[in-house]
């Protein structure tokens, strides 16, 4: 397991082109997902800056319904959660497909966690044909996701749909 990150200066695939074996590294030979989460999560953040990167996990509540439940993050306090087909994280899971949000205000039903985040994108992670936990990472500057963190977030979420159990 490393515990080092190197970040590389460049345009943000370059990035995403180094921080992925890092990750996999980072994760390598550690079977605990929170663990893992937390890690995945502070490398996303301290290589791009994000204003919060974090994962919500589908969980059984004492009603026995499913809900988002926050997981592990970095960044500002955030919603614990989510109800299915509300707000972004909500929204994704249902639809069982990653969304970009370009002005989360203009996002109908956006939870608004923090008024200080501006654009966000949120990845299912599937196993076994399930959304099991969705990745969510906000922006405190408008449009900043693209197709470009769709494509090397997936790939991130990927990675940690295979440490689910």
């Amino acid at each position: 397991m490393a515990e080092d990150l190197k970040i590389l200066e460049g345009n943000r695939q370059e990035r995403y082109e180094s921080l992925l074996p890092q990750l996999k590294a980072l994760t390598e030979g550690e079977d605990d997902l929170v663990a893992n989460c937390a890690n995945i999560c502070a490398a996303l953040r301290q290589t791009f800056g994000f204003f919060w990167v974090g994962f919500y996990f589908v969980k059984t509540n004492s009603e026995g319904s499913e809900e988002l439940v926050l997981g592990p993050f970095q960044g500002d306090i955030a919603c614990t959660r989510i109800q299915k087909g509300k707000g972004v994280c909500g929204s994704c899971w249902e639809k069982e497909e990653t969304i970009i949000v370009d002005d989360v205000d203009a996002f109908p039903g956006h939870i608004a966690c923090s008024s200080l985040s501006k654009s966000e994108i949120v990845i299912p992670i599937i196993k076994e044909g399930k959304v099991r936990s969705v990745l969510d990472v906000d922006s405190d500057e408008l449009a900043d996701f693209d197709e470009t963190d769709r494509q090397y977030l997936v790939k991130v979420a990927d990675l940690v749909a295979n440490m689910i159990p």
